[in-house]
Order: C-alpha cells, then structure tokens, then sequence
C-alpha cells in the first residue's frame, strides 16, 4: 500500500508564455493602481470646487481637475491597448470575437506546509510523500499555461477536481495550512491574495471558462462544423461562469464579482447568437423566402442579445474597467446584426418570385412577411408588387443608416482600426445595401413609406447553457495513500494506538464492519479484544506493521485468523468527537 507511482506527468505551454504574461499582467497591475490613484484625486478636487465659494479657489481647483482628466484619458488609453491584445487568439477570416484572457497567478511553494501538515496532522514521516507533494506543484505549474485546446481545458478540469481531495486533506477549520494564492484580476491587471483555497477553486474555474472562449474564437466559421464547434465553445464557457457566479460569493476581484460574470454570461450567450445567424447565412439559398426571413430575424435577434450585453457593460461596477474596444465592438454589432435583420428582409420582399392569385401557398407568403415585422407595414398591400417594393426600400434606408453608425463606431475605436477583416465586412454589408437600394430605386417615386416596422427577433436555436462536467475528467487523489477520506480527512482528528490480540478459547472476541477500513463494530465483554484495549469503533490501520488502511473486509478477516499463540500486533485509531476537538482547541 504504500508504492507510489506519479499519474500527473502533465505539461502546459511553453514557460516563456508564462514569462510574457506575467510582465503583462503586471503592466497592467501598474497601470490600474494608477488610475485609481487619479481617481480618488479626481474625486477630492470635485468635491474641494462643489464646497469651496471662492472664485480663486474654484479656478485653480479647475485647472487640476484639467490635469487630473488628462492623466486619466492616458492611462485608460495605455491600460485599453493592453487589454485588447487578446487579438492574438482570433481567426482572421471572419467577424472578430470576443476572447477573456486568462487570470495569471504567482507561483507558490507549498511543500513546507504540507510537510508540515502530514507530520502533525497525520503522524506520518513527510518524507515518504515527497513525490506525492512534488507532483501537485507540478500540476500547479502546468495549470498556470494551459494549451488552447481540449487537452488544456483538461489539464485545468484535472487540477480544479484535485483541489477537492487537497481541501478534504489539508484544509482544516481548526488551522490555517498558512499559503496565501496570489491572482490577477482579467480585467484590471490589480492582484489579489487570499488564504482560502475556495479564491484558488474559483479562480481556476474562471480560466475553464476563458480558454473556452478562446477555443471558440479560433474557429474556422466557414463550414457548419467550425460553427458548430464556436457555438459548443462559447456555451460551455457561459455554463463556466454561472456556475462561479451561482456557487462563489464575494470575490475579491472585479472580473469575478457577480455584475461581471453575468456580463460575460450575456456575451457569451450573445456569441453563441451570432454564430446560429452565421450558420442560417451559411445555408442561404438565393431566393428562399422563407430561409431570408429566418436570416432577418435571426440578426434581429443577435442585436438584441448585444444590446442587453451594453446593458450589463454600463452598469457602475464595470463600466470605467471594461475595455473600450469590447464596448465598441458589442455596439458595432448591435447595429450591423439590425442592418442585416433589414436587409434580409428587404431581399425578400424585393427578390423573391411573387405567388399568383390561385397559388394556395400566397397566403402563407403574406402571413411570413407581416409576421416578420413587429406590427403590420400601415397602408400597404402586400399582394401588390409594387408596394412590396416600397416597403423593401424603406427597410434598405433603415439598414443603410445602420451600417454607417457601425462603421462611425468602428472608426473611433483604435483597437478595431487595427482588425482589418471587420472593416472589411461592414464595408461589404454596407455596400450591398446601397447597392439594392440603387437596384430598386425609381425617379418617379413619389409615394414613399415613411418608416419600415422594425424586424420581429426570432431564433430557431436558443443558446443551451452548458454546466461544467466535473465527472468527466476522473481524477485520482494524489494523497490517497493518506488513507480513505471518510476517516483520514483534516476535519477530523484521532488518536492512535498499539494493540497485541491474543486468540483465547472463545475467538478473538470482536465484530467487524466495512471496509477501508475496517471498523471494530462491537467488542465481547471480557473477550480477548476487550482485553488487548480495543474499542468499539476502532478502525483498524495496521495488522503485524502491514498498512490495512484500504484493505478490504475479507483481507482483514483473513489476516486476523492467522493469529496464533503468540498473538498479533494491531493498530487501531479512534475518531475524537467534535466535543472533544473543541475542548482540545480551548486549552
């Protein structure tokens, strides 16, 4: 029982990853420790200007709160730029998403204190569990830079289910194990220390999530598989974060405070949108009335998701942290994905081949496109052609209008200057339009609508938030030769002893129940047990120096009935109630 054979040979990336993120991390740290210096000024000097009533005061005053603004655009800007180099992980030939860099972390040296901790706690020579402890801070190490891929998001799974076996064996409430878990905020850079490892569980579950939604950035969207693939991606990493947010409170970081991660439940419920509407576009056939019309209200739907994102962006808490560029590009989104759900509906409306009087199907056609729209179109028929034609080339304005406020967004915000494929799309988005409008348009045009219904949002597939599946990365304690946990546990404290049991006429006067291990159920009064000291609810650890902590029923029974003349040597241990732990603790 007591061969030891490493299961954990896991390796994360490159350690010169870890080396660049950590410098990042710590520009950012800076960068943010500054702007909240600036702003506890900023806050002094408004208040000093709203109490003061002196002209000279106020005006000088003024002037620093000049300055003051001045350092702040700056420093946002720098903090902006780092905060937006997560471009790395994107596909370049499609619409950017939005990725969340990892939470960086501080190595730790943990061996002292679980030495420390098996030599008191348990009573073992902590020497015999070198390699157990040795491979834990590896898998420690390796966790801190995950692949981008499913082995990662293994290794990372592999580590939070281990951290369960770690909180039962060393975590006591009686005393603190004394190692503090330093973490970077995502968002801010600012680091955070804690002693509980419920911030280490937490924090590790925040980065299950973040690889995700890198996994489902780096997709190929062009094929159904790749989308498929983005959509499964983003869902689990919306599942990682409600978990955290329903199961971990009071964090002491931002990006895991309960406004940010129902932020980044809303995004990545919003990604998963956009990519059923990229799958719908896929698909499209030229002429179908009906697939465009799922196509209108599938953007429709996107942009509606993306405003309720912005929503979640503005709220106090987050609204001076989250990163501009993620702000311009939900808004830039949110109009594209409108002009789209327009456009769409206008190429079906304008393109699709009309139904004659005695076609059956026309009254479904003329349902589906006023169903499409959020109230009927007022004063327009839309068996008639032409009026059809009207009302596509008022939705063609809307989509118009749309597009160039996507494209003023986009032309404001520098880090989205910086991806040349998103320019690309919404210059070609907006160019068709113009292009239909030109198409449809008439000189003699002289009964316009006056403004199109907006598009009704519909979606055929709702995200499916996707909990995180602990079991299915199986995992083996890696100090489970500490014994079984249901005894061997750092909530529980025992006291061991030596026993000789020597066979008398009448047996060995005891009864045994379960296994690893193995409890003494009842002791016969003046039997053979009763006299060698055991007890009932004893557990059996050793039989003749052999370790039994897990050994089965049936392996004890048959050691014990080799128990001769000479006697055996037992060692048993006795669980102390709460009661006593208590008084124990008081003196």
């Amino acid at each position: 029982y007591f061969f030891y054979s490493s299961k954990y040979p896991k390796k994360g990336c490159d350690a010169l990853v870890s080396t660049q993120r950590s410098k990042l991390q710590q520009r950012r740290a800076k960068l943010n420790q500054q702007i909240n210096r600036e702003l506890r000024l900023r806050s002094g000097a408004e208040n000093l200007y709203r109490a003061s009533s002196n002209p000279k005061v106020k005006e000088t005053v003024a002037l620093e709160l000049s300055f003051v603004n001045s350092n702040l655009q700056l420093l946002k800007e720098e903090l902006e730029e780092l905060n937006s180099s997560m471009n790395v992980y994107q596909t370049e030939r499609f619409v950017p998403m939005i990725p969340l860099g990892l939470k960086e972390t501080k190595e730790i040296d943990m061996s002292v204190p679980l030495q420390d901790f098996i030599s008191e706690h348990y009573s073992e020579d902590a020497s015999l569990y070198l390699n157990e402890i040795r491979d834990f801070m590896e898998l420690r190490q390796a966790m801190r830079t995950p692949s981008r891929n499913e082995a990662g998001q293994e290794l990372l799974m592999d580590y939070y289910n281990q951290l369960y076996f770690l909180d039962q064996r060393f975590f006591s409430p009686h005393r603190s194990l004394g190692v503090h878990f330093h973490w970077y905020d995502s968002l801010t850079g600012v680091p955070s220390v804690q002693r509980a490892l419920a911030f280490e569980k937490g924090s590790v579950l925040f980065n299950i999530g973040a690889l995700y939604t890198q996994i489902g950035a780096r997709q190929d969207r062009s094929t159904l598989t790749g989308i498929q693939n983005a959509i499964d991606a983003f869902q689990r990493a919306a599942g990682a974060f409600l978990y955290l947010q329903e199961n971990f409170s009071h964090a002491p970081s931002l990006d895991m405070s309960s406004p940010a991660l129902s932020m980044l439940v809303r995004l990545m419920v919003a990604q998963v949108q956009e990519c059923v509407c990229e799958k719908v576009i896929l698909d499209m056939q030229d002429n179908n009335l009906n697939v465009l019309l799922q196509a209108a209200q599938e953007a429709a739907r996107v942009s509606d998701v993306y405003s309720l994102v912005l929503q979640a962006m503005s709220v106090p808490l987050l609204k001076d942290y989250v990163p501009f560029s993620w702000i311009s590009m939900v808004q830039v989104k949110t109009h594209h994905f409108r002009a789209l759900a327009h456009y769409y509906t206008a190429v079906a409306l304008c393109d699709c081949p009309g139904m004659s009087d005695e076609d059956e199907d026309e009254g479904g056609e003329i349902k589906a496109l006023i169903q499409v729209h959020t109230r009927r179109p007022e004063k327009l028929n839309l068996h008639d052609p032409e009026d059809k034609r009207r009302l596509g080339k008022a939705h063609l304005r809307k989509a118009i209008i749309r597009h160039e406020e996507a494209l003023r967004l986009h032309s404001v915000c520098k880090m989205l200057r910086k991806m040349d494929i998103l320019q690309e799309v919404l210059s070609h988005a907006h160019a068709c339009s113009l292009e239909k409008y030109s198409e449809i348009d008439q000189e003699d045009d002289f009964c316009e609508v006056a403004e199109a219904p907006e598009i009704q949002s519909h979606t055929q597939q709702k995200p499916d938030i996707k909990t995180p599946d602990f079991s299915g990365v199986r995992v083996t304690d890696i100090f489970q030769r500490l014994g079984p946990l249901s005894v061997f546990a750092a909530r529980n404290r025992w006291v061991r002893r030596h026993a000789c049991l020597v066979r008398g006429e009448a047996g060995l006067g005891l009864t045994l129940r379960g296994d690893s291990p193995v409890l003494v159920a009842g002791v016969l009064p003046g039997g053979c047990a009763a006299e060698a000291g055991l007890r009932e609810g004893d557990y059996i650890v050793a039989v003749n120096g052999a370790d039994c902590r897990w050994a089965e029923h049936a392996e004890v029974v048959h050691a014990l009935k080799s128990c001769t003349e000479r006697g055996l040597e037992l060692d048993v241990i006795t669980l102390q109630s709460h009661e006593v732990q208590s008084c124990l603790i008081n003196v």
